[in-house]
């Protein structure tokens, strides 16, 4: 067994850690393939990656980017990169090249691994050339497919030695920096540095029921918080994750029964997906203890249809700025306090506060306020921002709620009118700004409705100058512009859009004229 450097906190010597104390246990599961991969297994494999990097004369603090599906890869990875003081930028494989330009150049990634199911949308952003500052693409997957400027990932990390790095990195260094989307129509990188994301996994374990012998379902992708935290967490504890490559509702049945998993974190919308298979009782879930949900509003009725089953919904509230955790609902009282987030993590404070920064009495509104060593450290490239939002040490979540007579937290309105759809945050300047761009198009505004899908569906409302403008014509401008998910389901043509005096769009106004439903 490797010998274990680290004296600091640092995630990559966690992963040798678990695998010196339980190198056989499986640490990751392929949900498709069904591979099985140890502890002992991924460290090694982490081991000669970073090393290899370190033969290449990566340096601390070098941002690589990581284009995966869910795979193991993408897990040794991120351990190898965390071990060496690299700095990981997980990307979302559902954005464009445009997207994706923008944030390999505002985060100055240099080295790039990606999947071969990408290398369409890879070989564009090649062809760009100093458009980013990538110099170095690495290449997962089928040798026959292989793009001809691309090193193959498994010669690569097969040149590195199977040692521990011995490298004095971690504590408040950096460990990734992840893009949320902006709500000026620009993604924000947010920066978590080894001691936040510990920090996030101590208030975890203090604070969900997690055992030595629970198997982990995660569906989610793994550019997500709501994965990589997790994840993080079963390393740090010996749990085993089973890792969906890709969501499929059906398959997530019969992956929980296969590997008798016994907790995992869905969003919303997955969790009514699964509800929608026929009998859902043909399937063994039985070894199920609970399901955690966030990321979006949990209806009623799912509640309630899961605790038909058996099966309690964990609601967390969190943050990719808290690394996670915010608040959490625990079973016991999720149907007592139906519509509440629940109450603060373990190693978290939450505050309610008036804009005057002074707390809200019982059951008034104001804004959520997070503190804990969790929250992030900074936006990446954007001061002005991280003053506005992180203030005498509170993170300011711009999301409005109320706090009752027992410290539930009731969540009303969202961060700057964001759109979750299907789990993933859509923010309305974003298109808005896009739209902008049509020489048809006067004004526009983006709004939210429900979806009995979705959770919500992004609906444009436009302003045109030309009765020739067609709905059709709007959405196939946007098309190739943002990725799918961000796309509206339809386009209303208005002949204004109501503002008040200082000239902002009053979205309230619009939501009341069109309160929906979405019909996706």
């Amino acid at each position: 067994m490797n010998e274990i450097q680290s004296v600091k906190t640092n995630i990559g010597d966690w992963l040798a850690r678990r695998a010196l104390l339980t190198p056989d246990r499986e640490a990751y599961v392929d949900g498709l393939t069904l591979e099985r991969v140890s502890f002992a297994e991924l460290n090694n494999r982490s081991c000669k990656l970073a090393n290899a990097f370190l033969a290449d004369g990566i340096k601390k603090e070098e941002r690589v980017g990581l284009l995966l599906e869910n795979c193991a890869e993408f897990m040794e990875s991120y351990f190898a990169l965390a071990k060496i003081g690299a700095v990981v930028v997980p990307l979302n494989w559902r954005l464009v090249a445009d997207e994706l330009e923008f944030i390999l150049k505002d985060s100055g990634t240099t080295r790039l691994i990606f999947g071969t199911t990408f290398l369409p949308v890879v070989e564009d952003l090649y062809s760009r050339g100093e458009k980013t500052l990538v110099r170095q693409w690495i290449q997962l997957g089928e040798a026959t497919t292989a793009a001809h400027f691309a090193e193959e990932y498994e010669g690569l990390r097969e040149q590195g030695q199977e040692v521990e790095p011995n490298l004095d990195v971690g504590n408040d260094d950096l460990l990734y920096i992840m893009y949320t989307s902006g709500t000026t129509g620009l993604p924000k990188g947010v920066v978590h540095t080894h001691n936040t994301v510990a920090w996030a996994i101590f208030t975890f374990m203090a604070t969900l029921n997690v055992r030595e012998d629970d198997r982990y379902f995660s569906p989610m992708p793994m550019f997500h918080v709501g994965a990589l935290s997790p994840l993080t967490l079963m390393v740090y504890k010996g749990v085993t994750s089973v890792v969906m490559h890709s969501f499929d509702p059906i398959h997530a049945w019969r992956l929980i029964e296969l590997e008798r998993a016994t907790f995992g974190l869905l969003v919303p919308a997955m969790l009514n997906f699964m509800l929608t298979v026929g009998d859902v009782r043909q399937f063994n879930f039985s070894s199920l203890r609970f399901l955690l949900t966030g990321a979006a509003p949990v209806p009623d009725a799912l509640l309630e249809a899961y605790d038909e089953l058996g099966v309690p919904l964990v609601i967390c509230y969190g943050l990719t700025e808290s690394c996670g955790p915010a608040s959490v609902m625990d079973e016991r009282n999720i149907l007592r306090k139906i519509g509440s987030a629940g109450r603060p993590f373990f190693h978290t404070d939450l505050r309610v506060v008036r804009p005057d920064g002074t707390e809200c009495a019982v059951n008034e509104s104001g804004e959520v306020l997070v503190r804990g060593h969790h929250i992030m450290l900074r936006y990446w490239n954007r001061p002005e921002a991280t003053e506005e939002t992180i203030v005498d040490g509170w993170l300011h979540t711009g999301d409005i709620a109320r706090k009752d007579d027992e410290g539930f937290i009731y969540i009303h309105d969202r961060k700057k009118d964001m759109i979750i759809s299907g789990g993933e945050n859509v923010y309305p300047a974003e298109i808005e700004n896009l739209l902008q761009e049509h020489p048809e198009i006067l004004e526009s505004a983006v709004i939210g409705q429900p979806s009995e899908k979705w959770g919500e569906s992004p609906l444009a409302i436009v302003v045109r100058n030309s009765a020739d403008l067609q709905e059709a014509d709007v959405l196939n401008f946007l098309q190739t512009k943002i990725a799918r998910y961000k796309l509206p389901y339809g386009v209303v043509f208005v002949e204004s859009i109501p503002r008040n005096p200082s000239g902002k769009i009053l979205k309230w106004a619009l939501r009341e004229q069109f309160p929906g439903p979405a019909p996706i």
